[in-house]
This record gives structure tokens, sequence and C-alpha cells, in this order.
């Protein structure tokens, strides 16, 4: 039987990146050690690999460390190139481990919970092996390999000249960090931006078609989530990507406010739109189970409904009409209490969200992605100048 059909060990937590294509590769090429992950030491080596020779090539070819305000523009004015390479390179191959262990946990927890009962656990197990062996295919990472080449040989042919003249060509040709920027520094964020782009689809898919299973929710969990409240660690898994993409945008964004004399307001709507996409980016895996707890809910409702009501007939027969009540088990029954306790699993159940969404989560997934925005909108803010230095700084 092929091991991709075998069913996966209920001991060993599902792993979001092991044994997928790139991480295939990388094991292959020895960039993954047979033991542990790497991840320091690989995000280490690729944003090195990325920027070292960028820097080395600029200062050969006698670029100023500063903008001197000739028409020769620095390195170190393009915020967007350092940024991806070692902000964003290093962060997706960091992004590997707490993605791993975030969507584990969450998973375990459907079980540990109850959501998923024993009769359920063996479709719930199915979903995550269908997911396994998705993750396992090669023809998602062909196509993420070709889109990268695409995306490179498009910058080949027509690379734009604000962002590598100051590699310093030479006959109006590229010189050698253009090259190595084009060649290994774009791609290398190309293809790893893009994994992450399959593997959060993945989760997506994964998510999907546990949203589709009978799931026991608890309609009256403190949570307001229907018990799914756990899952409020779903969106550390996306907040790396939400980081990554917004910190390169705001990067390039920030060399044509300084360098260009681009005013920040001109860019509100371009900031507001990229904002948005990347909240219900991060909000979108979340929604699947939207369905299903508004529908737990409206029954919820008519089902409490109906019991209050009962229960409040027979307490207004005992004691306002003063009427003989057979013994019921439901005035007596411990679990319902008094008249207060059952109007308050009422009104739990009226409180239960209709998604599973808080204050919590949007902003765990608002602020990565704004956190990079608000830095450039603050560039021109009073305290430009001092940003400006600060920026200088770092870069």
């Amino acid at each position: 039987m092929p091991q991709d059909s075998l069913p996966a060990n209920r001991d060993k937590p599902f792993l979001l990146v092991d044994g997928d294509g790139l991480s295939r590769l990388q094991c292959q090429i020895g960039l993954i050690p047979a033991r542990g992950a790497g991840l320091k030491r690989r995000a280490l080596v690729y944003a090195l690999v990325a920027w070292l020779p960028l820097a080395i090539a600029s200062w050969l070819a006698g670029s100023p460390a500063v903008h001197d305000g000739s028409m020769t523009e620095t390195l170190l004015g393009h915020y967007g190139i350092h940024i991806r390479c070692l902000v964003a390179i290093p962060l997706l191959v960091l992004a590997e481990g707490i993605a791993q262990k975030n969507l584990a946990l969450c998973l375990l927890e459907f079980k540990r919970s109850g959501l998923v009962d024993e009769a359920l656990a063996p479709r719930f197990d199915a979903v995550i092996d269908g997911v396994v062996r998705l993750k396992k295919r090669a023809y998602p990472w062909v196509i993420i390999g070709t889109l990268a080449a695409a995306w490179t040989a498009v910058f080949l042919i027509s690379p734009n000249p604000d962002e590598v003249q100051w590699a310093g060509p030479r006959s109006g040709g590229l010189g050698f960090g253009a090259w190595w920027f084009l060649l290994v520094s774009r791609p290398i964020f190309a293809v790893l931006l893009l994994a992450w782009v399959w593997r959060l689809a993945l989760v997506g898919v994964l998510l999907l078609r546990i949203a589709r299973l009978p799931l026991k929710l608890v309609v009256m969990h403190p949570d307001r989530m229907g018990g799914l409240g756990f899952l409020d660690r779903l969106p550390m898994v996306y907040a790396p990507f939400l980081f990554s993409v917004s910190a390169v945008v705001a990067g390039a964004w920030a060399h044509t406010v300084f360098y260009h004399g681009v005013t920040v307001p001109s860019l509100y709507l371009q900031v507001a739109t990229l904002l948005l996409l990347l909240i219900l980016t991060g909000m979108a895996p979340l929604l699947v189970f939207s369905g299903m707890m508004a529908g737990a809910k409206r029954q919820a409702l008519l089902d409490y409904g109906v019991l209050l009501a009962e229960h409040g007939r027979l307490v207004d027969a005992r004691w306002i009409r003063k009427e003989q009540i057979a013994e019921n088990p439901m005035l007596d029954a411990p679990e319902l209490g008094p008249v207060a306790d059952i109007q308050a699993m009422y009104q739990a159940v009226a409180a239960m969200r209709p998604a599973v969404i808080s204050k919590s989560i949007l902003f765990k997934i608002a602020l990565p992605a704004a956190l990079p925005l608000l830095v450039l909108v603050a560039t021109q803010w009073p305290v430009k100048s001092t940003l400006s230095k600060l920026l200088f700084t770092l870069l």
C-alpha cells in the first residue's frame, strides 16, 4: 500500500510544513538537518544569501552610503529591498515553526474539547488524512516554481530602472548587484511567498472540510463561539505572512515618499485597500464556521425558548395560580436551577456569536497587517525627522 494512503498516526500532531515539496527539497540539499527543522539557521542563511551580495556589490560599485542629491540612488534608500531580504525572508522561514505549533494545537483541541466525539472521530481523521495527501502532492510546487520563474523573467526582460540603479550599471547594462537581486534575492522571496500562499490555502481547505462535519457545538459555551474559541490561535499562523507582505509593500512605498516626492496622503487609498485585503485574508479561514454557528444558534434559540416557556408555565402555575403541580423533574432538575439560572442559559445562547470573531482575533490579524503601514503613514507626521533617522539607523 502506498505510504500516502496509510492512515496518519493520531498520536502525532498534524504538521503543516513537514513533508511538503519545499521542505523535501531543502532536506535533499542539506538546508534542513536530519533532526529538527533548523529554522534559525535557515532564516540566517537565506537572509545573508539574499542581502549580503547586494551590499558588497553596492560598495564595490562605489555607491555612496547615503543619498548625496545626485541622480544615482543608494541601496540604503531602497527600504523595500532591505525589508524583503532581512525581515520578510527570514520571517517566512521562522513562520514554519509558529504555524506548525499553533495549527497542531487547534486540531488536537477539536477532539479534546468534545467537538469531535468518538463517533465523528473517523470522519475527522479522514479529513486530516486527505489534507496530508494534498500537502504532499507535487503539482502545486510545479505551479509555484513556474510562477516564480515567470515572475523573474518579467523583471529580467524589463527591469525597473529605479529598483536596480543603485547597483552601478555599466555601459547601459546591469551591474552584478542588479543581476543578483533579479536572479537570487527576488526569486527566493517569491518562492517563499508563494509557498505560504499555498500553505495557507491548505489551512483554509482543512478548516472548510472540518466545518462541513457535524461538530458538537456547545451553544452556551462561555467563549460565545460554541466552543470554537480556541481557534483564536489561528491568526498566529497567518500573522508572519500578513506582516511580511505589508512590510515589503510599505518599504517600497517609503522609498517613493523619501526619494520621489510622493506624499503619504496620496497613498491612503492604496494603504487602505492593502490593509483590507490582508485583514480579509486573515479572517477568511475563520469565517468557514459561520454557517454552522449561525444555524446552531437559530435552532438553539428555538429549543431553549421552548424549554424556558415550559419552565415558566410550571413556575407560574405553582407560585402564582397556587395550583397543585404533580412532581415534575423540570422544576427540580439541578442543572436548570431557579428561574434566574434558566434565563441566564437562554441569554448565553442569545449572546453566541454567528462567527469565530472577537476583538482579540481582530487585533491579532489587524496588528501585523497594519503596523508597517502605520510606520509609513507616521513618516509625514511631526515626528518625521525622528522616524527618518531611525529608519536609516535600522536599515
